[in-house]
């Protein structure tokens, strides 16, 4: 029942709703015009959840935003380009989702991704904290460990900060598990359940593999498979692009799904969950994913680590130093 609500955000998305005043949701998407801004944006408008669609970007924003308006839904899209422009998409908006970026090359980590990405981060928090201060901020860049608290130290700064309303989508890393499980076993992904906790790279990825619904059982060297598989699937994606990209349709199919939860909870629906990298005092690290349940402030209930096995303890030990080296990072980045 944990991920049941949630697995089928992005299916709403074609489906009328009987209750219009439901839909109420401004949506602002930052770094419209790229690889995962397009199919995000794409998707959003799909969604009878979102009356209107505010795109922005350096370059090409007007244009996508016109070929999205020729879309047969209802929900109105305007394009900016340019940063004298944002505060005008940002202002008064529900949810903010943050695709911006450069995205990973082959070779690449997503720390080298910092120095360029965290000014990125900042310079729309900023923004955000001035003209949207109530709204949800769904942080996609990556580093998502060190930007997710970059956006939290610029909101402290601001006097904006809720620690419910920010969060890293750390949602590929379910979609990617629930498809290599789903894989390996047999079994439709769809119906596949799975917290991942932790972080949002490489080994601050935690699968818990133990908590597979329907049960699962795997040998121990294909649980190491599957493990070391979902933590370096991004990197997976980056080198089959071979230099033209990194996951980009996957991250907006599942960034996508994150925003429509999002609003799902705004508007009041129960027992909407998704597991989100947040401040957290859940472990020894200050921001950590868990399963949360999501409501109209945001985040209205962490549901706290799973019941993890000797396997999965050990994971996490490990990902506890590289989580707190990545949130120093973010956080002496805005000091």
């Amino acid at each position: 029942m944990l991920f049941r609500v949630a697995r089928v955000a992005l299916q709403q998305t074609t489906r009328n709703l009987s209750t219009t005043s439901q839909c109420n949701a401004k949506v602002a998407v930052c770094g419209a015009s790229g690889g995962i801004g397009q199919p995000l944006s794409l998707l959003l408008k799909q969604s009878p959840l979102v009356t209107e669609l505010r795109l922005y970007d350096i370059v090409h924003t007007p244009g996508v935003a016109a070929d999205l308006s020729h879309i047969d839904t209802a929900s109105k899209v305007v394009g900016k380009n340019g940063p004298e422009h944002v505060e005008e998409i940002l202002a008064g908006v529900d949810v903010v989702v943050i695709p911006a970026g450069v995205p990973r090359k082959p070779g690449m980590t997503r720390d080298d991704l910092f120095n360029t990405n965290a000014g990125i981060v900042r310079d729309l928090a900023q923004a955000a904290a001035k003209v949207c201060p109530k709204a949800f901020l769904a942080i996609i860049t990556n580093p998502v460990n060190s930007a997710v608290p970059i956006a939290s130290e610029v909101l402290k700064k601001a006097g904006t900060y809720d620690p419910k309303r920010v969060f890293g989508v750390s949602t590929l890393d379910i979609v990617r598990a629930r498809a290599f499980i789903g894989e390996a076993a047999g079994v439709d992904p769809q119906k596949v359940e799975i917290p991942v906790i932790g972080g949002h790279s490489g080994v601050t990825i935690i699968p818990v593999l133990s908590a597979v619904k329907p049960s699962v059982t795997f040998p121990q060297d294909k649980i190491d498979a599957l493990t070391v598989r979902i933590q370096e699937a991004g990197t997976e994606v980056v080198k089959a692009k071979a230099g033209a990209g990194s996951a980009t349709l996957s991250m907006a199919y599942a960034g996508a799904r994150f925003a429509l939860s999002l609003i799902r909870g705004l508007n009041g629906e129960q027992n909407v969950v998704e597991c989100s990298y947040v401040r957290s005092d859940v472990t020894e690290a200050k921001y950590f994913s868990t399963p949360l349940v999501l409501g109209r402030n945001g985040i209205e209930k962490n549901l706290g680590l799973p019941k993890l096995n000797d396997y999965e303890k050990k994971l996490l030990e490990k990902a506890i130093p590289e989580l707190n080296a990545n949130i120093k990072k973010g956080e002496e980045f805005v000091k």
